[in-house]
Parts: structure tokens; C-alpha cells; sequence
């Protein structure tokens, strides 16, 4: 597995579980009929989870870094309106667009606080499956990726824990060791320091064994679309369900909430360990993704 290889099967698994997340905002879509073995009618469209995870992996590919002034004029020039984007987003997107520099448009959102939503988390595991092995350097390329649209603390961290998760999932596929559970957890801890995603992640641990509706309950879906709310319930789920991706994924959907952004994050963390093999991506659920663009290697 090259570095590249994993940070493929991350995306994969992102972009899957962000368009198969989607399908739940769609009326008449059935959650009892996905755990039945019938999932949603093909083509499942991806949302704006998966646009921006491919401009991150594009960066990689083509310069195996992350420069935010490159990153910044890729999100302004690649977003696509009805991907879903909230609305800050937009206006943000918009802003670079037109000459704004990044730093002044990102830092003055919701009056000088910068975002605290799960916007920079979202894309991010591929970047961190990029990075398997040196996990303090998958941190410093979050951070930066990060910064770009989302200024908060609290934004940053959890897009430092999802991809600190991610490059210890690929380290452990490549060492064909399954970490434990709260092994994984302890990692992505040793990277952040005290805020309310760390508080989360520690509260997580705890939870470990619990079901699903209770990590739920206790952790947060993502209906608040904060990266507190969000980042913890995904770590839980990812580190549980570490090696069954079509698990994982059934996780989110029945936790509710912002189930497309869960089950990115989820999934891109999942996928680098999984790949598409036993206890991986299900090639049906591959195969229904609407394919991904050409610039980003689909």
C-alpha cells in the first residue's frame, strides 16, 4: 500500500458514505430496508463532504502537500452551489472568489469568531490516510487545511482529531494490526489540546461498548452541524467499528442527524483501514456513488 493508495481508499470511503448519508434527507428512504440488505436506488449523488475532500486530495497528489493560498483558490473555484453547502460556506466561497485573501474572510465569519462547524472535519481523512504513520505531521497539515475556511479553535481540532484517526487507521492497516478501540482514541487525544472536542473524545472512551443510540444521545449526531457535536460521535463509531465499514456507515444512519457528514468522516477514517476488501467498501455501494471527478482521480 503506498501512501497514495490509502488516501484513494479514504476518499472512496468518504465520498461513499457521504452520498449513501444523503439518500436520508431524501423522503421514503428506509433505514430498515438498508440493514435488510436493500439500500437506495442507484445513483446515490455525493454533496459538498465529498467536493471539497477532492480538492484536498487533488492538492495532495499533484504537490504531496497542502498550501492553504492553493487550497483556498481550489475550494473557490471547484464549489458548486447546490452540492449542499451551508450558507456561510457559500458566502465565504463567494468571498475568495472575488479577490477576498482567505485569512480576513474566514476570521470575520459570525462576527470575528470564525466557524466552529463540522465543515473542515468533513473533508479532511483523506488527508490523514495521506499521512499514515506520522500522525503529528497529519495534524499540521489539518490544521492548515483547516484554517482556510473554518478559523475557530474548535473547527481546527476536530479536523486535527478526524485526521490524526485516519493516519493511525492506515498505519494499523499497514502493520495488519487492529488497534483497540480506546488504543485509537488515546492517539488522536495526544494531538489536541483541552477544548470541547477533546472533551468529547475523552467522554467517548467512556461510551465505549455503549450502542449506538446511546453514544448518539450522549456525544451528538452533527444536528447542530458544530464540530463538537459531530467529531466525537464519529471517532466512537470509527474506533468500534474499525474494521466493518458497512457497519460503520449503518451507525450514522441510525444515529440521525447530519447523517451525509457523519458518514464521510466515518467513512473516510473507516475505508483506510478496511480498503475495499473483506469488511470494506461493498462494491454495489461503490459502484451507486455518483462517480467522482476526473480532477480528482475518478
Amino acid at each position: 500500500m503506498t501512501y497514495l493508495d490509502l488516501c484513494r481508499d479514504s476518499l472512496d470511503g468518504l465520498s461513499v458514505g457521504d452520498a449513501l448519508g444523503a439518500q436520508f434527507f431524501v423522503p421514503g428512504t428506509s433505514y430498515a430496508e438498508l440493514v435488510a440488505g436493500r439500500p437506495p436506488l442507484a445513483p446515490w449523488p455525493w454533496t459538498d463532504d465529498t467536493e471539497m475532500a477532492c480538492s484536498v486530495v487533488s492538492e495532495l497528489r499533484t504537490w504531496g502537500d497542502i498550501d492553504p493560498d492553493r487550497l483556498a483558490a481550489a475550494f473557490a473555484q471547484r464549489y458548486e452551489p447546490y452540492r449542499g453547502y451551508g450558507g456561510g460556506a457559500v458566502v465565504l466561497l463567494h468571498q475568495i472568489r472575488d479577490g477576498a485573501d482567505w485569512r480576513q474572510a474566514a476570521r470575520s465569519a459570525f462576527d470575528g469568531q470564525g466557524s466552529m462547524g463540522n465543515g473542515a472535519a468533513m473533508r479532511v481523512a483523506p488527508l490523514g490516510a495521506f499521512h499514515a504513520g506520522t500522525s503529528q505531521t497529519a495534524a499540521l497539515a489539518a490544521m492548515r487545511s483547516a484554517e482556510v475556511t473554518h478559523a475557530h479553535p474548535e473547527a481546527i481540532l476536530a479536523a486535527v482529531a478526524v485526521a490524526v484517526a485516519a493516519a493511525e487507521a492506515g498505519h494499523a492497516r499497514r502493520l495488519k494490526q487492529r488497534p483497540a478501540p480506546e488504543t485509537l482514541l488515546e492517539a488522536v487525544l495526544r494531538h489536541l489540546v483541552d477544548s470541547r472536542v477533546s472533551e468529547g473524545i475523552r467522554q467517548a472512551i467512556g461510551l465505549l461498548g455503549a450502542s449506538v443510540a446511546e453514544a448518539a444521545y450522549e456525544l451528538g449526531n452533527g444536528s447542530r452541524v458544530l464540530a463538537q457535536d459531530t467529531v466525537p460521535f464519529t471517532l466512537w463509531a470509527s474506533a468500534t467499528f474499525l474494521n466493518d465499514y458497512p457497519a460503520a456507515i449503518l451507525a450514522c444512519v441510525e444515529a440521525g442527524g447530519d447523517v451525509d457528514t457523519t458518514a464521510a468522516i466515518v467513512g473516510g477514517i473507516v475505508a483506510t483501514f478496511t480498503g475495499t476488501g473483506p469488511g470494506g467498501i461493498p462494491p454495489s455501494w461503490l459502484n451507486a456513488r455518483e462517480p467522482l471527478p476526473i480532477w480528482a482521480g475518478g
